[in-house]
């Protein structure tokens, strides 16, 4: 069994992409700036962004971080989206999700510039990654190519069978797996809540990459020998012997998954760490569009 090092695999291309910066100052160019809106105070949201900040000092790309607070009515926050859409400092923006209920995530989507959706989730950049066109890839899905790519991962001719169909990682994911090159080239079973006979269909995989965010669903007994785990799923389980008060586990049995897996992304340290790293090369992406336009 080997493990997909999603923490390694990150600092490396965190490495990469520094460089890539360095050299951008080298030249006099402006660096890649990120912004994110975060709406609210959830703990894990501010942890994620605060943690993307970082990122971006660490690599030298300029950052603004956005603190609205949970009562902001939706037309206020679509009001600073507009503004970050013209801002030409602003290569390419986030809105955390989740957002507070008075406000309606599809217009806040589709409010954000394709060209500055570094998160992938427009319409307009979901459909060109459909189409096989040069698109911002969603972070999750586009940090789990990248581990499969640098582990060397065989994917062409395997069942893939993706357990999730959300619009951030199970439903862009099937269509990648199934797309021509490399990650990819696999048959796709996309399963979900309405699927019947899933334990049976899993057992069948070759790879199987889980977002359904319920703490070790995925059992050894469901797996095939030498099968590829990649567990999406983060969820805090509350635990009062924890200092702080809960664990995080993933979808995966990972204790009794890893003795039958050939390959199997930790949690934490697995996807999370790549899709931060996977947001930055978007936005390093979105700059170098930006300049080769003016």
């Amino acid at each position: 069994m080997e493990l997909l090092d999603g923490k390694k695999v990150s600092n490396e291309i965190k490495e990469e992409i520094k460089a890539e910066v360095a050299k951008m100052k080298e030249r006099g160019e402006k660096v890649p700036h990120l912004a994110a809106i975060i709406v609210g105070s959830d703990g894990a949201s501010l942890t994620y962004v605060g943690s993307k900040v970082r990122s971006c000092e660490r690599i030298g790309f300029e950052s603004t971080l956005i603190q609205m607070p949970s009562t902001t009515s939706e037309q206020e926050l679509l009001n600073k989206i507009k503004e970050l859409n013209v801002d030409d400092d602003i290569d390419g923006f986030i809105v955390q999700l989740p957002l507070p209920e008075q406000i309606d995530t599809q217009k806040v989507i589709m409010a954000v510039d394709p060209d500055k959706d570094v998160d992938g989730f427009h319409p307009t950049n979901f459909g060109k990654m459909a189409l096989d066109m040069s698109t911002f890839i969603p972070a999750t899905p586009f940090g789990i190519l990248e581990l499969l790519e640098r582990y060397k991962v065989d994917t062409k001719g395997k069942h893939t069978v993706v357990i999730g169909r959300s619009h951030i990682v199970g439903r862009p994911m099937s269509i990648l797996m199934g797309r021509k090159g490399w990650p990819g080239n696999s048959t796709v079973t996309l399963t979900h809540s309405h699927t019947k006979n899933i334990t049976q269909i899993i057992s069948q995989a070759d790879i199987v990459i889980s977002a359904l965010g319920v703490p070790k669903f995925l059992k050894a007994e469901m797996v095939k020998d030498d099968a590829v785990v990649i567990d999406v799923g983060i969820t805090r389980v509350p635990d009062e012997t924890k200092e702080k008060g809960y664990y995080i586990t993933g979808d995966v049995d990972f204790e009794n998954v890893s003795k039958k897996a050939s390959f199997i992304t930790p949690v934490p340290g697995g996807v999370g760490p790549m899709t931060i790293a996977m947001l930055l090369k978007n936005t390093l992406l979105a700059r170098e569009r930006h300049r080769s336009r003016n």
